[in-house]
């Protein structure tokens, strides 16, 4: 760890450092996916199904919108304060979540978690950059990686065993030793961090449009991938409203002296194609972990658990990547070739997953361990990249752009190719084999599920037959969707990191 010192910090310090935003990262990962499991417990409980996907999609929705304001807030703040808020914010909204008496009081403090939960991710991260030479943050960012594979992993496994042996308020409460812990750990040793030395200006004008523009995108995108048509007048409404705010937005961070989100970033070539590569990549790997699953247990007639099971060589192939891909350009100072071997690995391993049936175990685990190799060798140089890409003073606000690229990847990729699927369902031929009854407008992958259980014999194995067909077609969109990902490596410029240019040649 030589020459980290760029901030004045011990190596002991910046240990303590890694770790306390290790947990964070983790613990803000993991509340997107420990719920998932959760979810019939927490329905059954409050007899409420009309908001349930709304304890996942408000989370997800409060944090991407979070993420870019606290970016910038630590520009002009200092990262340890905006830290040690969206800390306490997360560890107190678990409590408000694990003490939730009706659906409603859980949708609120969900928000108010993901609000959390958007600070600790992004300012972890930006933090880096302040503490960490360019050229060595590829290896710290690919740790930080496998925190995000870890908790996809461990997510439904910790929420399956506490909603089944204690309670699903348990899933929430979980988060009060380990957020307190990490809050203690980080009040001690972020002290050190550097402080900005320009006077802060708040552009209130600026966050209030960003906050409705992207929260009504999220929205609208996320009623698509619940079944609605695009055209639906609550749909429309909300997508019309974020093309106007996001407008008015760009329009009005081009005029102010101290901007939300500098529009001159987007005139920086590389980071361009950085959170491009990178909102692919998200787009992609997210939509997987969701389609994935679905198509076993909708083709094979596997339980969840197995599901989970047939996911594993997915989630473990991303932190492989990550971590092979930090330490290659910690050793080279180049991160192109790393995120370009990953956009053209991941469209070929989706091909492979589209031909090859869930029943093919090895296989189909092969192609779906090359999926999270190319999606781990992609998210930390893409980041390393755009740090590296822009001027110090900037490192907070290129930081939380770059996760709001993921997290709209992410977002969109679930929404969009959910939507896929009912629309190619609905088209293929097994509404008259027998699935009329669960194609309906707002289908589920549960209700798909429940649909497909509830045929027998013939009729059953012809669906699963056609949905096997279906998932095909799928999966080559999915592929083919890729392809922009490869086409924004492509066009990256090769440039070397900061920091022992030397050792790069």
């Amino acid at each position: 760890m030589t020459n980290l010192n760029q901030s004045g910090q011990t190596k002991p310090a910046i240990r303590s450092i890694l770790i306390a935003l290790m947990l964070a990262i983790f613990l803000g990962a993991l509340d997107q996916t420990i719920v998932a499991v959760s979810m019939p417990a927490i329905s059954a409980q409050f007899k409420d199904v009309s908001l349930l996907a709304w304890v996942i999609s408000g989370y997800m929705v409060a944090m991407t919108v979070a993420v870019p304001i606290y970016g910038k807030l630590g520009d002009l703040y200092g990262r340890r304060r905006l830290m040690l808020f969206g800390m306490g914010l997360f560890t107190l909204a678990s409590l408000f979540c694990g003490m939730a008496r009706s659906m409603e009081q859980l949708v609120l403090a969900r928000i108010i978690q993901g609000i959390g939960a958007g600070g600790m991710i992004s300012v972890s991260q930006a933090i880096i950059g302040d503490i960490i030479p360019p050229r060595e943050r590829g290896r710290y960012q690919g740790y930080f990686s496998s925190m995000y594979a870890v908790a996809s992993v461990a997510g439904p496994v910790l929420g399956g065993y506490m909603t089944e042996y204690l309670s699903w308020r348990w899933v929430f409460l979980i988060n009060l030793p380990l957020g307190l812990g990490a809050w203690l750990v980080a009040r001690r040793t972020l002290v050190g961090l550097p402080l900005p030395q320009r006077k802060p200006i708040i552009d209130y004008l600026g966050t209030v449009l960003m906050i409705i523009g992207l929260t009504a995108l999220l929205l609208g995108i996320t009623f698509i991938g619940q079944g609605q048509h695009w055209r639906d007048g609550q749909v429309l409404g909300l997508l019309v409203t974020a093309l106007a705010a996001l407008l008015l937005f760009v329009l009005h961070e081009r005029r102010t002296v101290e901007p939300l989100l500098p529009m001159h970033l987007f005139l920086n070539r590389n980071a361009l194609l950085c959170w491009c590569t990178i909102f692919f990549t998200s787009f992609q790997a997210i939509s997987l972990t969701v389609l994935m699953p679905l198509r076993f247990q909708s083709v094979t007639g596997a339980g969840a658990d197995s599901a989970a099971l047939h996911l594993l060589p997915l989630a473990m192939g991303l932190p492989m990547g990550a971590y092979f891909a930090g330490r290659r350009t910690s050793v080279t100072g180049y991160y192109k070739p790393l995120i370009l071997t990953g956009a053209l690995l991941m469209p070929l391993a989706i091909l492979g997953m589209a031909f090859t049936p869930p029943q093919a175990v090895l296989l189909s685990s092969l192609f779906m361990l090359l999926g999270g190799i190319a999606g781990g060798l992609q998210f930390p140089t893409s980041l390393v990249g755009t740090q590296n890409s822009v001027e110090q003073r900037d490192i907070g606000v290129a930081t939380s752009t770059t996760n709001l690229f993921r997290s709209l990847g992410g977002a969109m990729g679930v929404a969009l190719m959910s939507a896929l699927l009912l629309a190619l369902l609905r088209d293929s031929s097994l509404t008259h084999l027998g699935g009329a009854s669960v194609l309906a407008e707002g289908t589920s992958g549960n209700a798909l599920l429940e649909g497909l259980n509830s045929a027998e014999g013939p009729a059953r194995d012809a669906l699963r037959g056609e949905l096997l067909l279906t998932f095909r077609y799928l999966l080559l969109i999915s592929a083919a969707v890729a392809l922009l990902g490869l086409a924004a490596a492509l066009a990256m410029p090769n440039k070397v990191l900061r920091g022992r240019e030397d050792k790069a040649h």
